[in-house]
């Protein structure tokens, strides 16, 4: 049995796909930038909001000076209207609970920032024993740099044999990779089988139910 599993956040336990794109559209709109469809936003996510906000700008205004307006201006309406479309995946919840109800420990490692992470944890999770919510802070690596990883296993000590990361994108398995703990793909997220095997998952599941198998 594992007594670890760290989930990444977006695409994995919630679907919050529209919600993000509303935001960086409004950023867009608000700052005088062409918008995108919603449709488009699953391509864009994964690296963290500043990557996030480069790419969906016009190639030739992708400065610093424009990510950065555009920071303050998705913030701003993501902090608000982060809960109007995102859900949690069906049979996450039963999943986090028969994972804990086993005494199994879960914690979170995300590339959104630390503050809507805790607040979209503990609104749609409120019950969930975590042993560690992680996010992206300032100066500090995104994934697939493994520091996250490393963060949560100083809080929560585990042999890495008995560790698995669970994301819906080759970042997420890449960060697996380098970190040196098993890695399973969920393939109800944002990026495509084909992405998750090119970066070697070491298991591909179609339901969450699945993952408690893998684990226990």
């Amino acid at each position: 049995m594992k007594h670890l599993v760290i989930f990444d956040l977006d695409g994995t336990l919630l679907d919050t796909i529209n919600d993000l794109g509303e935001a960086a559209n409004h950023a867009l709109e608000s700052t005088g930038f062409p918008t995108h469809s919603l449709s488009s936003y699953p391509f864009f996510v994964g690296n963290g909001v500043s990557r996030l906000l480069e790419r969906v700008l016009p190639e030739d205004a992708r400065s610093k000076a424009n990510v950065d307006r555009l920071r303050v201006a998705f913030m701003e309406y993501y902090d608000s209207h982060n809960t109007v479309h995102t859900r949690p995946y069906p049979g996450i919840p039963e999943l986090l609970e028969s994972l804990t109800d086993n005494g199994i420990k879960v914690a979170v490692a995300s590339n959104k920032y630390q503050s809507a992470v805790d607040y979209l944890i503990n609104h749609y999770f409120p019950t969930i024993p975590w042993a560690a919510i992680e996010g992206q802070k300032d100066d500090y690596p995104v994934k697939p740099d493994p520091s996250i990883v490393f963060d949560i296993l100083s809080k929560v000590p585990t042999p890495k044999s008995d560790v698995l990361y669970v994301g819906d994108s080759g970042v997420d398995m890449e960060t697996a990779r380098r970190a040196c703990v098993s890695s399973i793909g969920v393939t109800w997220g944002f990026r495509p089988v084909k992405e998750l095997r090119e970066y070697y998952a070491e298991h591909i599941v179609n339901r969450p139910s699945e993952i408690l198998d893998l684990a226990l």
